[in-house]
């Protein structure tokens, strides 16, 4: 799970109910455990009785989001945008910021993986038409279908 520290209450929303529906399907949440998108969906996954994993960029767990069972401190910077999106089974998309956009473009380059942006940046071509291979949603139920996991 992927998205901003500083996202809409759109995305606020969005993040909350992809951490809720993931819980409820048994999947341990993945994301970069501090605020914003993260902490939302960290929060919605708690509350459903999940399992959260924050791989956080700073050396330790200072500012580290409080619904996160598990932290890891890893002191690799942004670098652990790879981490994230190389631990999951599928990368879902909340919100836009250049890190997000960081996130996406790696999960894409790994392949063999479903990326879904669900609101935020959307990405073209040079022709102006969506780049082929991320998957669009409108709302959180549907993000987790395109995935083809949690329907």
């Amino acid at each position: 799970m992927c998205g901003p520290r500083d996202c809409t209450d759109d995305d606020r929303r969005h993040a909350r109910e992809v951490g809720r529906l993931l819980a409820e399907r048994g999947a341990v949440v993945i994301c970069g455990g501090y605020t914003g998108v993260m902490a939302e969906v960290a929060a919605g996954a708690k509350a459903a009785g999940g399992t959260v994993v924050g791989v956080l960029s700073r050396a330790d767990r200072e500012g580290a989001g409080p619904d996160l069972t598990i932290a890891i401190a890893t002191g690799v910077g942004e670098a652990r945008n790879s981490i994230i999106v190389n631990s999951g089974d599928a990368v879902i998309v909340i919100g836009g910021s250049w890190g997000t956009l960081s996130e996406l473009a790696l999960a894409k380059r790994r392949g063999g993986v479903p990326v879904v942006q669900l609101g935020g940046w959307r990405v073209v071509g040079p022709d102006g038409d969506l780049v082929p291979g991320v998957d669009y949603a409108d709302t959180p139920a549907e993000a987790l279908a395109q995935t083809g996991l949690w329907a």
